[in-house]
């Protein structure tokens, strides 16, 4: 039975097309400014500066409307909002909080290898910028269809569940570090100042963040259904291999 899109979803998809659309104009002005020389780089650069304002636009509104609560956006990073905690009436068995700080320092060392290249001259600081939007378009890959943090570290059911939902922007815009300007910084401080209100958030109120102790974050109350996106992959990907499975085994057959 096919599920129809929800409006999460559907504004999930085309936050991917346009941070895809955002990476790709970067990436195409950074290849001519590159492939053109030192001065016919400035002078790209230069003309078509608004790009780069209008990635600061869209990813500063973005955290901006983050602070506040919003039916546009997930529960998994609305679920710090008091609106949203329905007590379930039981007390919360915390878990550990190893995965976490596995993700922390993985983050670091990836980034500071990045920044060791930057700083080494290897690497420029527009390419810098290309990690820095590019990892926004893995953000809403790993939220539409696989998320290493979730597979590999925390083992949680779903986004709405995820323990470090609003540690995206800041994971972002790690490589921004290394860029000192107005521009960079400021989008950097807007994502840090997101990722301190949640953390100091969950160290109060642990119970809003848990299935356990939030209603709102149980499957059976649910509008999202992002999960079924990965959901559908794993099941695509598994008959795939299935079927590629059993034609080895008719081509060892007709070997035979």
């Amino acid at each position: 039975m096919k599920l129809r899109l929800s409006r999460i979803s559907a504004l999930h998809y085309f936050k991917l097309v346009y941070r895809s659309l955002l990476l790709l104009s970067a990436l195409v002005l950074y290849l001519i400014a590159l492939l053109g020389g030192e001065e016919f780089s400035r002078n790209v650069l230069h003309t078509f500066r608004w790009v780069f304002g209008l990635i600061w636009l869209v990813y500063a509104v973005e955290m901006v409307l983050r602070l506040f609560p919003s039916s546009y956006e997930s529960m998994g990073c609305q679920k710090q909002f008091t609106r949203n905690y329905k007590p379930t009436g039981k007390a919360l068995d915390k878990p550990s909080e190893k995965p976490i700080w596995a993700i922390f320092f993985a983050w670091i060392a990836l980034n500071g290898a990045i920044g060791a290249l930057y700083f080494t001259h290897i690497i420029d600081k527009w390419v810098l910028l290309l990690v820095a939007l590019a990892y926004g378009v893995c953000d809403m890959i790993c939220i539409l269809f696989f998320c290493p943090f979730q597979t590999w570290f925390m083992k949680n059911k779903c986004c709405g569940s995820c323990r470090i939902y609003n540690w995206d922007y800041a994971m972002m815009f790690t490589p921004l570090l290394f860029i000192p300007s107005l521009y960079t910084w400021s989008l950097l401080g807007l994502a840090l100042v997101l990722l301190v209100i949640w953390e100091g958030i969950y160290h109060r109120h642990p119970e809003r963040f848990y299935e356990q102790t939030n209603e709102s974050l149980k499957c059976v109350n649910c509008p999202e259904k992002l999960c079924h996106h990965k959901k559908q992959l794993r099941s695509f990907l598994k008959k795939r291999k299935i079927e590629l499975s059993e034609e080895l085994k008719k081509l060892g057959l007709d070997r035979q």
